[in-house]
């Protein structure tokens, strides 16, 4: 029998794909569900016995958390990336950890296909194909909701046509759950104006008094919370998602424009990435210049969406990694952050590296640098050109 390694996460679509590809195509399936920090350990149990339930060949759990933190979360916080001023491309980014994963996994077995559960309408299709033909051209890649072009209720019928057991009513929501938030669609995300129910995000509101916590951060990395220190970056991230996610921090709706050029809407949870963002951010603004603020601005948007379209293996990405990585040499601090019921408030810093010194003056205050007279020649010559052209250019209102 012919291989094909199937991206599983036990949803709805790729529940769907495991029953085709064993009992309509007759191939032997080899299940593997990349993960990025989105799945407790009884989760991954109950995936693999569903995998084999289904009928699989072989079902395997690929780790790339620290992976994906490497390759893609610590420059989106390098970047301060948030696409259209909102999303912190939280299963965009991962998509791409993801098929790499899958490629890497379908060569080392032999496989003879490759398939993914993505529909035909929106940004993942493009992410998996490119990954794939990529580093894997020789391998087929199958996708039977893209060709078949399946609603959800005609996968839940098809599920449970063959005796599929699962929580169909979940299912109404695609939640794809990763170290980098969550994100959510259902019905209402295929509108407009209609917001998501409360519900519909997996995690609810269940701290009410609000809290102080401290982030250390050192060349950009968060390595601390509260004057604790950890091993890495990634169990910071996780702490600090225990601690804000109670609030239900970092929800909103991302409206952008796709790949494929139409435009999507999609919901989203991102407490511990969305506080970050900010506070490093905040933290940037207090240690470095003017226009290296300006000129990450620049970058950072335009790797943000790059990434966004799946296109990590770009070697323009690397050029623009090592610019970034370059901007955080001095980007060390500890930011404070107070966390309440719906949101957060950055509220201040502490860096040996800000340059808010009063050494060297107080804004709109006073000044040690300088003299009165130095200012006033500074004016005269930085708006010197502004100057020449009016006075070339204006026409008297006599003349009129």
């Amino acid at each position: 029998m012919k291989k094909v390694v199937l991206a599983f996460s036990g949803g709805l679509d790729t529940s769907y794909c495991a029953i085709y590809l064993v009992r309509e195509l007759g191939l032997e399936v080899y299940s593997a569900i990349v993960d990025t920090g989105g799945f407790s350990a009884q989760e991954l149990q109950d995936i693999e016995r569903r995998a084999y339930a289904m009928g699989v060949k072989q079902h395997t759990h690929l780790n790339e958390t620290q992976s994906f933190y490497h390759s893609c979360i610590r420059y989106l916080v390098f970047g301060n990336v948030l696409k259209n001023n909102t999303y912190p491309l939280s299963v965009s980014a991962e998509r791409v950890t993801q098929a790499m994963a899958i490629a890497h996994h379908a060569k080392a077995i032999g496989a003879d296909f490759v398939a993914h559960g993505s529909t035909g309408a929106g940004n993942d299709q493009v992410r998996f194909d490119m990954i794939f033909q990529a580093l894997i051209p020789e391998v087929e890649i199958i996708t039977p909701i893209r060709d078949k072009k399946l609603s959800r209720e005609a996968e839940i019928a098809f599920l449970k046509e063959h005796g599929v057991e699962m929580d169909f009513q979940k299912a109404q929501y695609s939640i794809n759950k990763g170290i980098w938030g969550t994100s959510v669609g259902g019905k209402e995300t295929l509108t407009s104006h209609l917001p998501l129910p409360e519900e519909a995000y997996p995690t609810q509101l269940s701290k009410q008094e609000p809290e102080r916590v401290t982030l250390q951060f050192e060349k950009g990395e968060l390595i601390g919370i509260n004057g604790k220190a950890f091993n890495n970056p990634v169990q910071a991230i996780q702490r600090l998602q225990e601690l804000a996610a109670p609030f239900a921090i970092g929800r909103d709706i991302h409206v952008g424009d796709t790949i494929i050029g139409i435009k999507g809407r999609v919901g989203f949870e991102a407490a511990a990435p969305m506080v970050i963002i900010k506070a490093h951010h905040t933290l940037e603004k207090h240690v470095l210049t003017k226009w290296q603020l300006y000129w990450k601005d620049q970058l950072s948007a335009w790797y943000g969406n790059w990434l966004h379209e799946g296109q990590l293996l770009d070697p323009t990405m690397r050029d623009i990694e090592a610019f970034l990585e370059s901007t955080q040499q001095n980007v060390t601090g500890t930011v404070h952050v107070l966390l309440a019921p719906y949101r957060f408030q950055v509220e201040g810093v502490e860096s040996a590296h800000d340059l808010m010194s009063d050494k060297f003056g107080s804004y709109g205050e006073m000044n040690r640098s300088w003299t009165s007279d130095d200012v006033k020649g500074f004016a005269k010559i930085f708006g010197n050109q502004a100057k020449i052209y009016h006075s070339v250019n204006s026409t008297p209102a006599w003349a009129e």
